[in-house]
C-alpha cells in the first residue's frame, strides 16, 4: 500500500503538489475562525455542582449583572486616601459610568468602598455578560484604563483594574506575544538543525515551508470540525498546535530523508529511490502517527470540555502531518532529485557514526547491566512524582508585571483576596414557591465559616424561590485555598443549612475549579489506561508480537513517571511553584509516551528486521542500535527544541509543558529507545517475538538493505545492492 502511495505522489508530483496547495487556500478562504474559550465552567458535564448553580442563576436572575473588574484606586505615596481622594475616586467611577462602554452595566463605587485600613478604594465594573473572555467586553476593560486614567489627571491617585475580565484581556495578549515568539523560535530551531544535520539550505528551508501548508489545512480542517460539531478549544491550543504539528512533522520528514538517502546510496536514481523509501518506512511512520492520533483521541473519554476538545485538534493536526509525509514530502523532493542535497556531498557517503556504533556495541556486550542501570536512573527521578502538587491558579502563572496581577496585590493589602470574584451560594425551593426570609437570614448566617470575609444579605430572585448570597473568601479565587475551602467546608455548611424542601448550590470561579480537579482525578484513570491499551494494541499489529508491546509499555510507563518527577523537582522544589499545571500529567502522558513511542517503534521494528534477517538478538541489538541511532538523535533533538521552545514563553504553565515534554521525549530517545529497550528485547530473546516467528522476514514490499532482504539482497528490484548497515 505505502509502495503505491508513494509510486502515485512521486510519479504526479504537480498533481499532489496542486491538490496540497488548493486545499490549503480553499480552508483558508472557507473555513471559520477557530473560536477558543478559556472559561472553564463550559468545559464540565452538567451533573457538577458548580455547573448546575450557574444554571440555577440563569432562571433566577436572567438580567443580573455579573462582576466582571475592579478598579483599584490608591494613592501614588501609598498613604492613607484623604476625603478629596474618596470623592474623586466617587467622580471617576460617574465619568466611566457615563462613557457608555458596550457590555457594561455599571461602575460604582462610594466612599465607604474604603478598606479598613484607608489605603485602598475600589470601583465594582459589572458586565451584561456572563463570560469574561466576551471580545468586546474585553475591548471594553482597555477603554476602560484609557479613559480612568485621563479622569484621573490632576488627581494624586493611581488606579489598577483586575477581576475576570481584565486578567482574560492580560492573558489574552501575553499569550499573543507568546504565539508569535513560540512560532518564530520554532521555525529558527527547525531551520538551524536540519541545516547543521543535512548542510543544505534547500532541505533546511523545504520541511517548513511543507509543514507551513500541512498547518494551514490542519488549522483550516480543525476550525471546520470546530463550526460544524459544536467543538470549543482551550485558549492555549494555539501554541500547542504549532509546536505538534512542526515538531512531529519535522520528525515525519526525517524518517523519510534519512531512508531516501539511504537508498541514494545503495545506487537507486532518486525517483525509485523517494518510491522505496516510502514503501520501506511507510508503516512506521503510520505506525508512529496512529500511536499519537489514538492517543490523542483518547481525550474524548475525559469529563472534561477542555481535552475534549484539545485531543481531536491534535488528532487532525498529526493525521495531516502523516498525509503530507506521505505524499507531498514525496512528490516536492521528486522534482528536485540529489539537487536537494546542495552544496553538500556527504549524502554520497557512508557515515561513519562511530559514537552510535560504540552505543549499539555496549547494549549488545552488557544487555543486563545497561537495563538495570537505566531502569535504576528512571527510578530515581520517578520518585519526584510523589511531591506532585496539582494548581488550578492560571492568574499565578501570568507575568508578574501585567496590570491585573500588580492591582490584585494591591487589592489585597486593604481588601480579602476574594473581593474580586466572589462565590455565589444558591437556596433554592424545590416546588417553586417563595423561600421565607427567616430561612434566608440563618441560612446566610451559616455561611460565616472560617475562611470566608463577609457574606452578603440574601438577593431574592425573580419569583422569590431563588435567592443568591455573594460570598467573600479570605483567598484569592484560584487558589488551592480557597479551592479546599469552597467545595469541603463551605459547600458541607451549606447543604447542612439548607431547610428541609430547598437544596443549595455553591458555584462561581473557585467552585468550577474545585469541580475541575475531581473531574481531572477521574480522567487520570479513564484516559491513561485507554491510551495505553489504543497503542499496545497498534504496537501488537505492526510487531506481529504479543510479548514486545508488553514490555515496551512498561517501559514508557517508568520513563513517564521519570519525566514529571523531574519536573516536579525543577519547578516545585527548584524554582519554588506551589503547584504544577493540573493536566501536565494527561499532557505529559499523550506527549511522551505517545510521541515519544515514535523512537522506540522505530527501535523495535529496525530489530525485528534485524532478527529476521537471522541474526542472533545480541548482534541484532548492535545493528540495530548503531543505524537507528542517527535517525532518533536527529528527530528527538528537534521535537525536543520545538517543545523547549515554550520555555521561551511568559506563561509559567507553558514552561512547565515545554520543560517536561522536551524532557520526556530526550529521555525516550537516549535513555528508553537507545538503550532499555534494545537490551530488554536482548534478554528476552526470541520470546520478544512471541508467538510470531524469529526467522519470519518483514514484508517490505521487495526492498533492499537490512529493512529488506537482508546481506547482499537485491534494492527495489533494479539490480543494486544496499548495505545493511544503513539507517532507519
Amino acid at each position: 500500500m505505502f509502495g503505491r502511495i508513494g509510486r502515485f505522489a512521486v510519479l504526479r508530483p504537480w498533481v499532489t503538489i496542486s491538490a496540497w496547495l488548493i486545499a490549503a487556500v480553499a480552508l483558508a478562504a472557507l473555513a471559520p475562525q477557530l473560536k477558543s474559550t478559556s472559561d472553564q465552567a463550559e468545559f464540565l458535564p452538567s451533573h457538577y455542582e458548580s455547573i448546575q448553580a450557574a444554571k440555577a442563576q440563569e432562571r433566577a436572575f436572567p438580567q443580573h449583572e455579573q462582576p466582571a473588574a475592579v478598579a483599584v484606586f490608591q494613592r501614588t505615596d501609598k498613604k492613607a486616601l484623604t476625603e478629596a481622594d474618596k470623592a474623586a475616586v466617587v467622580k471617576v467611577a460617574a465619568g466611566l459610568q457615563d462613557k457608555g462602554l458596550t457590555k457594561v452595566k455599571a461602575v460604582t463605587s462610594s466612599p465607604e468602598a474604603v478598606s479598613p485600613n484607608g489605603e485602598i478604594a475600589l470601583a465594582q465594573v459589572l458586565a451584561t455578560v456572563k463570560d469574561p473572555y466576551d471580545p468586546e467586553l474585553g475591548e471594553s476593560v482597555k477603554e476602560l484604563r484609557a479613559e480612568a486614567r485621563s479622569l484621573l489627571a490632576g488627581t494624586d491617585l493611581t488606579i489598577g483594574v483586575t477581576g475576570a475580565a481584565a486578567s482574560a484581556v492580560d492573558a489574552k495578549e501575553a499569550s499573543g506575544d507568546s504565539d508569535a515568539m513560540i512560532m518564530s523560535a520554532t521555525l529558527l530551531l527547525i531551520v538551524v538543525l536540519l541545516l547543521v544535520i543535512f548542510r543544505s539550505p534547500l532541505i533546511a528551508i523545504l520541511p517548513v515551508v511543507i509543514i507551513s501548508l500541512a498547518f494551514m489545512v490542519a488549522t483550516g480542517l480543525i476550525s471546520t470540525a470546530a463550526e460544524l460539531g459544536g467543538l470549543k478549544a482551550d485558549a492555549s491550543i494555539s501554541a500547542i498546535l504549532i509546536v505538534v504539528l512542526f515538531g512531529v512533522g519535522t520528525d515525519y520528514i526525517l524518517f523519510l530523508l534519512f531512508r531516501y538517502r539511504e537508498q541514494l546510496r545503495g545506487g537507486q536514481d532518486p525517483k525509485q529511490a523517494m518510491i522505496s523509501a516510502v514503501s520501506l518506512v511507510g508503516e512506521t511512520i503510520a505506525s508512529a502517527a496512529g500511536a499519537v492520533i489514538v492517543a490523542f483521541l483518547a481525550l474524548l473519554l475525559s469529563t472534561m470540555g477542555m481535552l475534549r476538545a484539545m485531543g481531536p485538534s491534535l488528532a487532525i493536526s498529526v493525521a495531516v502531518a502523516l498525509l503530507a509525509g506521505l505524499t507531498l514530502v514525496p512528490a516536492v523532493f521528486s522534482l528536485l532529485g540529489t539537487k536537494a542535497f546542495w552544496p553538500s556531498k556527504a549524502w554520497k557517503k557512508e557515515p561513519k557514526n562511530a559514537f552510535a556504533g560504540k552505543i549499539g556495541s555496549v547494549a549488545a556486550k552488557r544487555p543486563g547491566i545497561v537495563a538495570a542501570l537505566t531502569s535504576a536512573v528512571l527510578a530515581v527521578l520517578a520518585v519526584g512524582v510523589l511531591g506532585f502538587q496539582p494548581a488550578f491558579d492560571a492568574d499565578s502563572s501570568l507575568p508578574q508585571d501585567l496590570e491585573s496581577v500588580t492591582a490584585m496585590k494591591d487589592l489585597q493589602r486593604g481588601f480579602s483576596a476574594g473581593q474580586t470574584d466572589p462565590t455565589s451560594v444558591y437556596l433554592e425551593k424545590r416546588d417553586g414557591t417563595p423561600l421565607d426570609r427567616a430561612q434566608l437570614e440563618a441560612f446566610g448566617a451559616a455561611l460565616k465559616i472560617e475562611g470566608v470575609g463577609q457574606v452578603s444579605p440574601a438577593l431574592p430572585g425573580a419569583n422569590g424561590s431563588v435567592a443568591q448570597y455573594s460570598v467573600v473568601l479570605e483567598y484569592r479565587p484560584t487558589e488551592d485555598k480557597a479551592l479546599d475551602l469552597v467545595s469541603g467546608p463551605l459547600r458541607d455548611a451549606a447543604h447542612r443549612a439548607a431547610p428541609e424542601g430547598t437544596r443549595a448550590l455553591v458555584g462561581g470561579t473557585s467552585a468550577v475549579l474545585g469541580d475541575i480537579s475531581t473531574a481531572v482525578s477521574r480522567d487520570y484513570k479513564v484516559v491513561f489506561p485507554a491510551a495505553g491499551l489504543a497503542i499496545m494494541l497498534i504496537l501488537g499489529l505492526l510487531l506481529r508480537s504479543v510479548v514486545a508491546p508488553l514490555y515496551l509499555m512498561a517501559s514508557v510507563a517508568l520513563g513517564f513517571a521519570a519525566t514529571l518527577g523531574a519536573t516536579v523537582w525543577v519547578f516545585q522544589n527548584g524554582a519554588g511553584e506551589k503547584g504544577l499545571l493540573f493536566t501536565l500529567p494527561v499532557v505529559v502522558y499523550l506527549f511522551v509516551v505517545a510521541i515519544g513511542t515514535d523512537y522506540n517503534i522505530l527501535m523495535v521494528a529496525r530489530l525485528r528486521e534485524e532478527i529476521g534477517a537471522g541474526r542472533t538478538p545480541r548482534e541484532a541489538v548492535r545493528r540495530a542500535v548503531s543505524a537507528s541511532a542517527p535517525t532518533i538523535t536527529a528527530a528527538a533533538v528537534i521535537l525536543a527544541g520545538t517543545f523547549g521552545v515554550l520555555m521561551l514563553a511568559k506563561n509559567s504553565m507553558l514552561q512547565q509543558m515545554g520543560f517536561a515534554v522536551a524532557f520526556g521525549i530526550l529521555l525516550t530517545a537516549f535513555v528508553m529507545a537507545l538503550l532499555l529497550v534494545p537490551t530488554l528485547t536482548s534478554l528476552l530473546g526470541a520470546r520478544a517475538w512471541w508467538p510470531g516467528h524469529r526467522n519470519t522476514l518483514p514484508a517490505t514490499g521487495g526492498q533492499g538493505g537490512a529493512a529488506g532482504t537482508g546481506p547482499g539482497g537485491s534494492a527495489a528490484g533494479d539490480g543494486s545492492r544496499t548495505d545493511d548497515r544503513s539507517m532507519v
